[in-house]
């Protein structure tokens, strides 16, 4: 294990573009839930990359920042669904 190997895997860097995996788990909800807002196009397109497709954390916090939040009354009663 080379020395910069070792370093990124002890103190990962923060990075701004995510894989379609990690923008899922970022905004706390699965792949597939990720695809069907991305299909109602409520996340913006992905940015390429060397052939790679990644998702922009800017862009992520406007797509949660866009999300409703629960009523007072279902904030209170843990066996609401949404």
């Amino acid at each position: 294990m080379t020395r910069a190997t070792a370093l990124s895997q002890s103190r990962p860097s923060p990075r701004r573009g995510l894989s379609r995996v990690e923008a899922a788990l970022y905004l706390g909800i699965s792949p597939s839930k990720f695809d069907e807002l991305r299909k109602e196009g409520r996340v913006a397109p992905a940015h390429i990359i060397g052939g790679r497709k990644v998702w922009d954390v800017r862009e992520l916090d406007l797509v949660f920042e866009a999300f409703p939040l629960e009523s007072t009354a279902a904030a209170d009663d843990w066996n609401v669904a949404v």
